[in-house]
């Protein structure tokens, strides 16, 4: 289980704080898919990196099953299961897609039919790519399943997914949803997505809004999408006026 307990966030710019998250607690209990939303910039991405230890808070605390996570760095919250895929991934020269999975994994042994189906779960076919170098040969997106594979590979039980839809095809996003589901119905794992798709959204136990570094709302999916897809019609003059037209 998950704890976060106070949790705020500044930074100084100049003579002034300048506050990114304030007082967020929240529990996520184990082996639920969560997706945090909102809109850009409020405080969503400042958030998961705090549980994965990128981000240091200014106030509150962090629990990981029960113990105190809060002063551990990105190493010891990786040792307890903790993993994260970033938005845009970093990109290693040298390093092969086999050699990346089979540091994921932990097993030295790892074969080709296991980064096979790794790979093919982010829409890759392992003979294309488990020799080819993680470098600038790679597109974004990429690079970004390549990531979301090595996350797969290392079977965490506390799974961050920044938003994992960004440079992907649509034929890839589709089997990354599957994959999603299946991890999900597996029982696992803990999943936390950031997403502003409705489909990810749809998939959530729970969805968390956060906005102005604030939760602003929270519930199942069924409750919160409608008001979701209520907020941005209201909020654009343009979809308001022809709605109303219809």
């Amino acid at each position: 289980m998950l704890e976060l307990k106070h949790i705020g966030f500044a930074v100084r710019e100049g003579d002034e704080e300048l506050g990114i998250l304030s007082d967020i607690s929240l529990t996520i209990d184990d082996h639920k898919l969560v997706v945090f939303t909102g809109p850009n910039g409020g405080g969503k991405t400042t958030l998961a990196k705090i549980i994965m230890g990128l981000v240091t808070p200014t106030s509150g605390q962090i629990f990981w099953n029960g113990q105190d996570i809060t002063a551990l760095g990105i190493t010891e919250r990786a040792k307890l299961g903790i993993s994260y895929g970033f938005q845009q991934p970093p990109r290693f020269k040298g390093l092969t897609v086999r050699d990346l999975l089979t540091l994921a994994s932990g097993d030295q042994h790892l074969s080709k039919d296991q980064c096979c189906q790794f790979l093919t779960k982010v829409g890759l076919c392992a003979n294309d790519y488990l020799e080819r170098e993680v470098d600038v040969s790679l597109s974004g997106g990429e690079v970004k399943r390549i990531e979301i594979a090595s996350i797969l590979a290392r079977s965490a039980a506390l799974m961050i997914f920044d938003e994992p839809e960004a440079g992907i095809d649509l034929w890839s996003f589709a089997r990354l949803t599957e994959t999603f589901e299946q991890i999900h119905a597996g029982g696992t794992a803990t999943m936390i997505i950031i997403s502003h798709q409705e489909r990810i959204i749809s998939l959530a136990d729970e969805v968390i809004v956060v906005g102005d570094g604030v939760i602003r709302h929270r519930g199942p999916a069924s409750e919160i999408l409608p008001q979701i897809l209520a907020d941005t019609l209201s909020g654009c003059p343009v979809l308001t006026k022809e709605a109303h037209a219809k």
